[in-house]
């Protein structure tokens, strides 16, 4: 069948546009995909010198004067001579009274106290460090082994530290939808197309109040249906899952019953009754169809369909697909229930 017929099949039912796989077709996806970086405001951010906050335990040494910096006496550990600094932002030192820390940065409040213990210390010798952070975090949710959440420090976080710490579940991570949240926006990020740069993540920097989630794969899925020998539906975690691939892990073409024109992969059809959808064609007698196949992306969602039936018996085809569109619509409803 021509594709100036198909295309007229696809305007009589208007319910979906007809896409021929070439290698035309296959360069504007790859080019769809290479622009599609990463937000700028992500990489572009840079975290500032670390601000105290209430919940952090602050270590302050005046030298020469262990009074002030270990009055639980030297004997103890760093941490019983901690100062905390309470909720309200505030903390009380020896000679300098209340202060308010929150919100300072290091070498402020070090310069703050030096100013105050002039009056009593002859050339105070002041140093402050943090010894215990409370005030700061992200948090991660989904397919980590570890979803502690971490303390944003005063070396700041990358995007990969924090992945490294939590631990992605390999087997059940989906590896193409990590979702970073920061001041109420989403932004996706796939993990797996990052691989191949891995420069990329050292260069994305976390920022107190950021959330990560990464979800499980079981909600990844494509269909496989029709003339292939192990019709089902097919889970992956990564962008990588190519026509080839999901056909082979279907048990390939039914070599009796499937008509190697009428390889199809539908896009969109959750909303196929309110919208257009978009068919892919391969048509795959020929050899050369085997390397635009290898090329070819799935994403989820899709349904790969391998049958006997032309596009003229297109409208049959619907009449067998649009129950299927109600499952998985159902489906991503309870998908997006659980994630929110």
């Amino acid at each position: 069948m021509s594709t100036s017929s198909m295309m007229r099949t696809a305007d009589e039912n208007s319910r979906v546009d007809i896409v021929t796989i070439t290698p035309k077709q296959i360069a504007m996806d790859k080019a769809a995909v290479a622009a599609s970086s990463l937000p700028q405001e992500l990489l572009a951010y840079v975290p500032e010198s670390y601000r105290i906050g209430a919940g952090d335990t602050l270590y302050i040494t005046v030298w020469d004067h262990p009074e002030l910096t270990s009055p639980a006496g030297p004997q103890q550990q760093t941490l019983a001579n901690g100062r905390l600094v309470r909720s309200d932002g505030t903390l009380f030192y020896p000679y300098v009274g209340e202060l308010k820390v929150s919100g300072q940065t290091i070498e402020e409040l070090r310069k703050a106290i030096t100013s105050k213990l002039a009056r009593y210390v002859e050339q105070p010798q002041v140093d402050v460090n943090i010894i215990g952070y409370g005030s700061q975090r992200i948090t991660l949710q989904g397919a980590f082994l570890k979803t502690d959440p971490q303390p944003i420090t005063a070396i700041p976080i990358t995007l990969a530290q924090a992945l490294g710490t939590a631990t992605i579940n390999t087997e059940q991570a989906d590896l193409s939808s990590l979702v970073l949240t920061r001041d109420g926006h989403e932004y996706h990020i796939d993990l797996d197309a990052l691989g191949q740069n891995k420069s990329v993540t050292q260069d994305i920097y976390l920022k107190p109040g950021d959330r990560l989630y990464l979800p499980y794969n079981d909600r990844h899925e494509i269909y496989v249906i029709g003339e292939v020998n192990r019709p089902a539906p097919l889970t992956f975690k990564t962008t990588d899952l190519t026509l080839t691939q999901a056909l082979g892990r279907a048990g390939g073409l039914n070599p009796t019953t499937a008509k190697g024109k009428a390889v199809y992969v539908i896009r969109g059809i959750e909303n196929l009754d309110q919208a257009k959808g978009t068919v892919y064609q391969l048509d795959a007698r020929s050899p050369d169809a085997f390397i635009l196949a290898d090329q070819f992306k799935v994403k989820p969602g899709d349904v790969v369909f391998v049958g006997p039936a032309g596009v003229t018996r297109w409208n049959r085809f619907l009449t067998q697909l649009l129950p299927l569109t109600g499952i998985i619509s159902n489906a991503a409803n309870a998908s997006y229930n659980l994630d929110h």
